[in-house]
């Protein structure tokens, strides 16, 4: 780069908090560079500086990745453990005008699996466990990959493990089967299995695979189609419906009423998936009629709390452009047919 400046004061960071926060091979600190493609980030020793031309473009990218630094400086110092995608989510919520507080956002764990901390990465997940912790009732919408139903999941082990609730119910719709369930080889269990399976691998990352099998055993866990809820009251219990968007409103109606004293509901789901064939979602529907009423949140992620591969938030959004304008060609279409008016026939 030519004419370049460099941060007036350098960050200081002793050796070992330095090494956790670049990464192995570096790989944080080529994440970082990657999101402000304008700055270089130099480090000499103890000593990290910011370098970038002498335009207001750059400087605004060098006051971001200087506060990003600091956050994330703080992270390290708080003991978490930091991944290069941890680095582009707060990438993301850092401008020049508004300091975000990443230490309560990234820092928050909600439990520790086997070495590794399950923990929100981005504000709008932060604000979703903040929601689970203070409501009754949480519907968690949004994209894939916004940890919706991981972070309910955790949510639900944490109430166990603390002894808040006494039990966890897993559920979801097996709508894909529909009535093809009887084409599906072997038991019951055997055909509904696959649309359960990932509400089992969750379970298996976040707690010992050897105890999983003994919690459903006894019962402490449930792993169930939604089918099974129906003339059930669910007490002191975690209960998850997963993939909500695939709910009837009519099945949406028997689970919510199925809650019971001392319990916890959290349903997920996107709406913008929906496989049911011809019936309206559940999940769409209660969005408007329990739209305000107290104890129940609507929690909103969008492609910005993608944490999957960073590809996953760019195709979402290139969906949501590609759906916006074929809505809108629709209207266009319309409203230039009914301004023609009836053809008059001879």
């Amino acid at each position: 780069m030519s004419d370049l400046s460099s941060s007036p004061v350098p960050i200081e960071i002793d050796g070992i908090e330095m090494v956790r926060l670049l990464g192995p091979q570096d790989r944080l600190l080529t994440r970082l560079e990657r999101e402000f493609p304008l700055v270089d980030v130099l480090v000499r020793g103890n000593e990290i500086r910011l370098v970038a031309p002498e335009t207001p473009e750059a400087q605004i990218q060098v006051i971001e990745a200087r506060r990003l630094l600091l956050e994330l400086i703080e992270l390290v110092r708080g003991g978490v453990t930091l991944e290069a995608d941890d680095v582009s989510s707060a990438a993301r919520h850092i401008d020049a005008d508004t300091a975000t507080a990443l230490g309560g956002t990234m820092g928050e764990a909600i439990l520790s699996s086997r070495g590794k901390l399950v923990r929100p990465k981005t504000l709008g997940q932060h604000n979703y466990v903040q929601a689970i912790s203070n409501n009754t009732i949480v519907c968690g919408i949004g994209p894939a990959g916004t940890g919706k139903t991981y972070l309910a999941m955790a949510k639900a082990v944490q109430a166990l493990q603390r002894k808040e609730v006494s039990r966890i119910i897993l559920t979801r719709p097996a709508v894909e089967a529909g009535e093809r369930l009887g084409f599906l080889p072997g038991s019951l269990t055997d055909k509904i299995d696959p649309y359960l399976r990932p509400l089992f691998d969750a379970l298996n990352e976040m707690l010992d695979p050897e105890l999983v099998p003994k919690l459903l055993a006894v019962g402490t866990i449930e792993v169930a189609p939604l089918a099974y809820m129906r003339g059930r009251t669910l007490n002191d219990s975690f209960i998850v419906l997963d993939e909500a968007q695939n709910t009837t409103p009519e099945q949406m109606k028997m689970f919510l009423t199925r809650l019971g004293f001392n319990s916890k509901m959290v349903i997920t789901g996107d709406i913008t998936q929906v496989d049911l064939p011809d019936a309206s979602s559940g999940l769409r529907l209660v969005t408007k009629v329990l739209d305000g009423i107290e104890d129940i949140h609507f929690a909103r992620l969008t492609s910005e709390d993608v944490v999957r591969h960073s590809l996953v938030g760019r195709i979402i959004d290139a969906y949501t452009d590609y759906d916006e304008k074929v809505q809108a060609a629709k209207v266009s279409r319309t409203k230039t047919s009914n301004a023609s008016g009836p053809r008059s026939s001879r």
